[in-house]
């Protein structure tokens, strides 16, 4: 900056600001000093324009800044310490923020995170001062009205209004260490990861190990994600010496369900793999590779998940807290740490980096190349992201051994088992290379589990991924074995499996293994006998299944099944299913394999509707690939063409839930990838119209009304079938498709006239959706006005101001009235035909509606774009329903006192309006409304004196009911506006005059209305001068 712009600075300060404020904040913050921004932003003399020479986030911020610092050293004045230190704070976040951004120096990543914040404090701050809502766009842009439909511009506003009411509600809760911007930073995506990058393990281990890092829900004590697992050497580096600076994973698909657990954990258990204990040290005679409980650490990441703690850079030391004997569970160590206060580590423990990145793997990867690449271990959540986007295929089977009870048997001690876990198909081959220990290793064919030294009933919890080809799940089942272990190497070889347990994957109806815990049945015979599946395949897997076949499962005594002998062993499991391919729900199952029995295709259909919205959207490609299936196979019956529509509505529905809305881009994914029925766009044309054609039918409406809300999307598979078809058969069929469409809309349009009330919600509905789909041109907004308008208006008439709908309604009528132009207010007068009365009718409910709005407006105050753009477009509709006043009711025959009367209290309600007094808002906000919109008070003024001059003969009539709303109007500080308005009481005198020889009306009036005034604090000496000066001159 140059040395002449500081001079101006610091002469500027001594003319705004008190010695002592000055005085206070530099002695207190002396860095300012050095701070040109500072200088720069908060002590901005007023008059001073920014120059858009700059980022508009830059001008945004600078704008926002001038602002703030004028309320700031108000704050100072009125001695308001806490709110001036609040505000302070928030200057000091934005300038230093403003210097990041210009630096230009960020990664884009980090500038991306930055804007984030920087939007989010400018709209919180706004909250707080109670200045106006800023609407933005999904980049954080601030929307411009001019580009933006009526109705998303009030949805935009919805949604500003919820993310900061949202931001309040955490700075109350900031005693709670809540951060204020964790909703802004991920509110743009459903997912987000844990990135956890490994730097060292200290810890004196003497024996290979297993590094198993997991998240853990302490409450639930249970696991909610996979491993990430290291494999350490006995030198105490990684095994694969090559990801020795590398060892980096992603703990993915985490959701808002997870930010709202009360506490997350990390977990690290570590697995010792090698002889059965390690003091002894005869390795030779010593059995090796037996995995055996070493210790855990454990850190509460609860805080990094809620955003409170973001520094990537920061190194983690996590305290090391081994077992206090090698038959201490694992899991049980786990809760003990986190019980506990401290943890007797004695300088062993884990190093790491976290950071909490917002989206799914594909945007991280993207927008954080730095952090992740394709060599960073992914490990997902233990169940679905919020979203499955149409091609990511998973066919993921969880298993956890949980626990069991074995029997010493001949053995004097309890046995070291063992669990084998694998998979087999039906012939007893074994799936190779199914079995994932943990992201970041290599798939296996076996799993062995940790051994527990001695322990009757050891408590594993431990858990494998079990990824199956589709077409293999059918005909494969998990198989557990059980072996004790002996620490001698010469014993351990004559050591067989002593028992077996398993589980078929896929239910004897089809659908996938259900979640949750199963008692498995432990089977004994010979080890050979064990190993061929054909003995065991036949036979209940479960206690559950055992008790459905008439046995009973609680037994003291071993029973007999064919070869295999039930054991007073016991041994459990856990599983849950991730899978896009295979469903439980048995209903879901039907439609999706709707082919091997058509016979229920119709049940089927029906049934689907009556699935958990959760599991539909889960399988969201392979149902509607179903359904459009259903519609081509069957091109030449009707049969299922309105199940199949009604269940598309179903779907399309769903997803507009708020619940699932974050499946809209899967969807539009869908049609545009995926979606390859060319001949459904005949059929879903034909039923949509059968729908409309019987709108007034018992049983139709709610249908019709769920199929208009889905119009959107409807017509978007129509459209890209259409395109399909052509792609294929060169445009063939087009004038029956025309015809198709034209017969419809045809439809539409008969609906949309009836005067039936039990369509009036379906109307408003189909219409609005339909301006939506095909945009506004000036035929559809003709058909909009003329079938919609009224109905809207009514509707909005007869809600109350406490209806959650209120606001939606009068965006609708606001948006219809914004495209509509000269040519359809001439034409809505014709609607109305020869009949003058509908007109006036019509007129007045118009003008009465639109005073109640103006008097009671139905969105916050702080909505200022949205009550300026209703403004605008009320401004115009009101000169034009005046310009309907002077051509139709104002000769003598056809004179309205009523209607005119009501014009003049709307207008003058229009111009008198809180909104509207720019004098009571600050320089800045002046100047963007009028730069944007003008005075709009001036002109409806204008207006008015026009009006009133064009009465003539009928001037008398108003006189004196309009001498009180008039002064109203000419009281407003505007000189334009006064000089325009005051010489409507010459007019008024000489009126009275002229028909009854005196003024005394008009005096009596006048002096009664000005008192009253100005005892309301209203007038000012300008105005005295002004009327004195205005009514001498019309008395020359």
């Amino acid at each position: 900056m140059q040395c002449c712009y500081f001079e101006s600075v610091i002469a500027g300060l001594v003319l705004e600001m008190t010695g002592s404020f000055l005085e206070m904040t530099l002695l207190s913050y002396p860095k300012l000093l050095l701070n040109s921004d500072f200088f720069f932003l908060v002590f901005l003399r007023q008059h001073e324009t920014v120059i858009p020479n700059e980022l508009p986030l830059i001008q945004e911020v600078t704008t926002t800044l001038r602002e703030w610092s004028i309320i700031w050293r108000q704050l100072y004045v009125v001695n308001n310490r806490e709110m001036f230190r609040s505000v302070r704070h928030m200057i000091y976040d934005l300038i230093e923020w403003r210097s990041q951004i210009l630096s230009g120096t960020l990664p884009q990543d980090e500038l991306k995170e930055l804007k984030k914040k920087v939007t989010a404090k400018i709209d919180y701050g706004n909250r707080i001062l109670d200045l106006d809502l800023v609407v933005r766009d999904e980049d954080g842009n601030i929307l411009d009205p001019e580009q933006t439909s009526t109705i998303s511009l009030f949805r935009a506003h919805e949604i500003a209004s919820k993310q900061v009411e949202e931001r309040l509600l955490e700075e109350k809760s900031q005693k709670q260490n809540i951060d204020i911007n964790r909703q802004a930073k991920f509110a743009a995506t459903p997912s987000f990861a844990l990135f956890v990058n490994l730097k060292n393990v200290v810890c004196k281990i003497g024996e290979d190990a297993e590094v198993l890092m997991s998240l853990y829900d302490p409450l639930e004590s249970k696991f909610i994600s996979e491993n990430y697992l290291v494999r350490w050497s006995s030198s105490g580096l990684p095994k694969d010496i090559d990801r020795l600076h590398n060892l980096r994973a992603v703990f993915t698909d985490l959701g808002s369900k997870d930010l709202k657990r009360d506490k997350i954990s990390f977990v690290c258990q570590i697995v010792r793999v090698g002889r059965m204990e390690l003091r002894d040290n005869n390795t030779r005679k010593l059995t090796s590779g037996l995995r055996r409980p070493f210790g855990v650490a454990v850190m509460d990441v609860t805080d990094i998940i809620n955003g409170k703690v973001d520094d990537e850079d920061k190194q983690h030391f996590i305290p090391f807290q081994p077992v206090a004997g090698e038959n201490d569970f694992l899991q049980t160590v786990i809760n003990k740490v986190i019980a506990a206060k401290e943890v007797n580590h004695k300088g062993q423990g884990l190093w790491v980096t976290l950071k909490l990145l917002p989206g799914d793997i594909h945007q991280i990867r993207k927008e954080f190349p730095h952090l992740v690449d394709r060599s960073t271990a992914v490990a997902r959540k233990m169940g679905f992201p919020e979203i499955i986007m149409p091609g990511d295929v998973r066919n993921d089977i969880y298993v956890t051994l949980v626990q069991g009870d074995f029997d010493k048997g001949s053995k004097t001690t309890a046995k070291n088992v063992e669990v084998t876990v694998s998979v087999y198909d039906e012939d007893g081959k074994r799936l190779e290379s199914v079995i994932f220990p943990g992201a970041g290793d290599e798939a296996i064919s076996e799993y062995k589990s940790v051994i527990y030294y001695q322990v009757k009933q050891p408590r594993w919890f431990e858990t494998v991924k079990v990824a199956i080809p589709i077409e293999d799940v059918n005909r494969s089942h998990l198989r557990f074995t059980f072996r004790h272990r002996s620490s001698q190497d010469s014993k351990d070889k004559s050591e067989k499996i002593f028992a077996l347990a398993f589980v078929k994957l896929m239910r004897y109806d089809g659908t996938t293994l259900r979640d949750g815990e199963h008692d498995l049945i432990v089977y004994k015979a010979e080890a050979k006998k064990l190993e061929d599946a054909s003995t065991y395949l036949s036979l209940p897997s479960t206690k559950i299944e055992l008790e459905e076949k008439g046995h009973s499962a609680t037994g003291k005594s071993m029973q007999n099944l064919g070869s295999c002998t039930i054991s007073k062993d016991s041994f459990q499991i856990s599983t849950l299913v991730c899978s896009t391919k295979l469903t439980q729900n048995v209903d879901l199952l039907g439609l999706l394999k709707w082919r091997s029995n058509t016979n229920l295709l119709q049940q089927n259909l029906k049934q689907l509707m009556k699935v958990d919205g959760g599991e539909v959207v889960k399988f969201l490609q392979d149902t509607l690939d179903a359904l459009f299936n259903i519609m081509m196979e069957n091109s030449e019956s009707e049969t299922f063409d309105t199940l199949v529509f009604d269940a598309l509505v179903f779907i399309i529905g769903l997803i507009a839930d708020r619940k699932f809305q974050h499946f809209n881009p899967v969807l539009e994914t869908y049609i545009k990838k995926h979606f390859s029925a060319t001949l459904a766009y005949t059929k879903l044309t034909k039923v949509l119209k059968t729908y409309v054609d019987n709108a007034e039918k018992c049983g139709i409406t709610d249908q019709l009304f769920k199929a208009m809300k889905a119009l959107e999307y409807i017509f978007k598979f129509i459209v890209r079938s259409r395109i399909l078809f052509n792609q294929l058969y060169e445009n063939k069929g087009e004038a029956d498709f025309r015809e198709s469409l034209l017969q419809l809309f045809k439809s539409i349009n008969e609906m949309m006239s009836s005067i039936s009330d039990q369509t009036v919600i379906v109307k408003v509905c189909g219409g609005l959706q339909l301006g939506f789909i095909f945009g506004p041109t000036q035929r559809h907004v003709q058909i909009i006005m003329e079938k919609l308008l009224r109905t809207v208006n009514r509707t909005v008439i007869s809600m109350g101001r406490d209806s959650e709908l209120i606001g939606s309604f009068v965006a609708c009528m606001t948006a219809i009235l914004r495209q509509m132009e000269d040519y359809h207010y001439a034409h809505l007068i014709k609607t109305f035909g020869k009949m003058r009365s509908d007109v006036v009718d019509f007129l007045m409910e118009t003008f009465i509606m639109f005073k109640n709005l103006i008097g009671k407006n139905v969105y916050p105050f702080d909505w200022v774009i949205m009550n300026m753009m209703q403004n605008k477009v009320f401004l115009r509709a009101i000169n034009q329903y005046a310009d309907m006043l002077n051509k139709k009711f104002l000769d003598q025959a056809n004179f309205e006192l009523q209607l005119w009367n009501n014009y003049f209290h709307l207008a003058v309600a229009f111009l008198t309006q809180e909104s509207l007094q720019l004098e009571n808002f600050s320089s800045a906000k002046r100047a963007k409304i009028l730069n944007k919109y003008g005075d709009m008070r001036r002109q409806i003024g204008f207006e008015i004196r026009d009006m009133w001059y064009n009465l003539g003969q009928h001037k008398i009539k108003f006189i004196p009911e309009m001498v009180g709303p008039i002064l109203e109007m000419t009281l407003i500080p505007e000189t334009e506006l006064r000089k325009a308005t005051i010489p409507i009481f010459f007019d008024m005198m000489q009126c009275e005059f002229h028909f009854t020889r005196s003024f005394q009306m008009f005096e009596n009036e006048i002096i009664t209305k000005l008192d009253h005034e100005v005892e309301g604090g209203r007038g000012d000496e300008q105005y005295k001068v002004l009327f004195d000066k205005i009514q001498g001159f019309l008395c020359v």
